[in-house]
């Protein structure tokens, strides 16, 4: 099978920027199939990098190689990495960006070599591009960097459980159709409450009326809020980082806010 390089970055496509990248790939790696995750992570949102990156790095066969580039310290002391994790490799700056692979138990991390004549302002074609080429035709993580034993690692925050049950969590992340993903879970249903709304917890977007808000738990296990054909964050007016509350089902009924 091919070799396989996945590309997430913040550049958008009205630029050259991601065609460089595809080119020094193709170049030292000709045979790879690259894989545009996304390009359009909000321009220096390494915090939205690390949370797509945990949706998708572990469903690609195992050697794929993952190239991350959302890079606000570009130029400066901050290292450049090549990660070795639970089959898949990775590569990308050490901002936090990397943070789902390196929690995995016997991940290896290197810091990247960087040449003389990489531009300091476009390490993503100049230092990442080659390495994650160099991955995909076969080397070995040692040849490209020194051991790096302590990289920046980043975690969804944990939500507060109260003494009375009650638990309450934030915002970490709004996507492009308006909905808000909680770092709340509810397995068992329940009723969250955000910007003054209480809603229970549904099963799917058509348990509600268009137009209507919903609490329900999406793809990645977690707590959304949404709107149905709507635009949950607008109708809200909220964004990362606002509170939630969930109040559990107490033996067959909803714990109701106050």
């Amino acid at each position: 099978m091919a070799p396989i390089i996945t590309l997430t970055t913040d550049f958008g496509t009205a630029d050259g920027y991601v065609g460089e990248l595809k080119g020094v790939l193709l170049t030292r790696a000709p045979l790879a199939m690259l894989v545009d995750i996304t390009h359009e992570i909000a321009p220096q949102d390494a915090e939205s990098a690390r949370l797509s990156v945990a949706r998708y790095w572990r469903r690609f066969p195992a050697g794929t190689v993952h190239l991350v580039v959302v890079d606000p310290e570009v130029g400066t002391a901050r290292a450049a990495l090549a990660v070795h994790s639970d089959g898949c490799w990775l590569v990308g700056p050490d901002n936090g960006v990397l943070s789902p692979a390196l929690l995995v138990n016997g991940a290896r991390t290197v810091a990247l070599r960087v040449p003389e004549n990489a531009a300091p302002t476009f390490h993503g074609r100049d230092v990442f591009a080659p390495a994650a080429a160099a991955l995909a035709m076969g080397a070995s993580l040692e040849t490209l960097g020194t051991a790096f034993p302590h990289p920046v690692v980043k975690r969804t925050p944990e939500p507060r459980r109260r003494s009375d049950g009650v638990v309450e969590g934030i915002v970490i992340a709004v996507d492009r159709f308006g909905n808000l993903i909680t770092n709340l879970i509810a397995p068992r249903g329940g009723t969250v409450e955000i910007a003054g709304h209480a809603l229970e917890v549904r099963v799917r977007y058509s348990d509600v009326p268009p137009g209507a808000l919903a609490a329900l738990v999406g793809s990645s296990g977690l707590v959304e809020i949404a709107a149905r054909d709507g635009h949950a964050a607008r109708v809200l007016g909220a964004v990362r980082g606002a509170p939630v509350v969930f109040y559990p089902e107490r033996g067959g009924a909803t714990a109701r806010p106050s």
